[in-house]
């Protein structure tokens, strides 16, 4: 898998990439809520996990990267897999719990704090040089959060903190999606991945709350459901983090603003559309920004 650097295609790709990732995030956030009444934060990271294993295996089965490679399981960058998985658990957990007590666009706009640390952890972890225009990209569209969010103070508890520690263990895992062999199938970086988090899930279920029980087939459906969603969002992100600069797709995270504002409001009556004006024009314009200087880059180097 190559790094679209100065390749404005691939760059573009791995743009749409995350951003349908971004979205299906957002749905599986809005099943999470739904369930969170009946369900405990604890339990619902299992299930996320136990039915992301699903496609999970179907793409690493159907992947001619893993069949020409004749099959490993095991590589030589394996902890750091095992690692991600850890701070997956950590990541979903602290967004879960948020969703208990937090508008569905309140806590995802929280967690869209993720650039600010992608484009900081990229220059300890992957060596790289955070030009100008990129920070200027990313507190663009930071702005623009914070003038969805319109902080006051008001409505501020001990839970607002969660979605943060959210964004820093998603940043995490997304900037050292980069550290991998080239050689190694995302898939199976993704099975790593889940398969971690769900042993790390039930290990935490069964010493804290234990499990509750499903009875209703509805549940299963709607357990099942977000684990699938989240399953391939975690795919995606993957994917596009690899196939570019985290730091350089780091903007992008604030287009899953606006689908979860209309998630929000169609299935909560949450966050007025009244909101997103004129702050959504700060994050689209930080993603533009991006989009224009990763094209000049490739004109110059071409």
């Amino acid at each position: 898998m190559t790094t679209a650097t100065n390749s404005s295609p691939s760059f573009l790709r791995a743009v749409l990439v995350i951003i349908l990732a971004l979205v299906l995030y957002d749905v599986m956030s809005a099943i999470v809520k739904h369930l969170g009444s009946r369900y405990s934060t604890q339990e619902l990271t299992v299930f996320r996990n136990l039915f992301g294993l699903v496609p999970a295996l179907a793409i690493l089965v159907t992947s001619r990267g893993w069949a020409d490679a004749r099959r490993p399981v095991v590589f030589r960058q394996w902890p750091l897999a095992i690692a991600r998985g850890c701070l997956g658990v950590f990541a979903q957990m602290s967004l879960y719990l948020s969703l208990r007590y937090m508008d569905l666009a309140t806590a995802s706009t929280l967690v869209f704090a993720g650039p600010l640390f992608i484009a900081a952890l990229s220059v300890p972890i992957l060596g790289q040089r955070i030009g100008l225009w990129r920070w200027l990209a990313v507190a663009i569209g930071f702005l623009g959060v914070i003038l969805i969010l319109r902080p006051d103070g008001s409505d501020f508890g001990w839970y607002s903190v969660l979605p943060i520690l959210a964004a820093m263990g998603f940043a995490s895992t997304s900037v050292t999606a980069k550290l991998f062999d080239t050689a190694v199938p995302t898939a199976l970086i993704n099975l790593y991945y889940t398969s971690t988090a769900l042993i790390g899930a039930t290990i935490i279920v069964v010493a804290t709350v234990g499990f509750s029980g499903v009875t209703a087939l509805t549940d299963w459906l709607w357990l099942a459901g977000m684990g699938v969603v989240g399953g391939l969002a975690a795919y995606g992100m993957t994917t596009a983090n690899r196939m570019a600069d985290p730091s350089s797709l780091s903007p992008f995270h604030y287009f899953g603003i606006p689908s979860s504002f209309v998630l929000g409001w169609l299935f909560f009556a949450e966050a007025p559309f009244d909101d997103l004006i004129p702050a959504v024009f700060l994050i689209v314009g930080g993603g533009l920004l991006i989009i224009w200087r990763e094209r000049v880059h490739a004109d110059r180097t071409t």
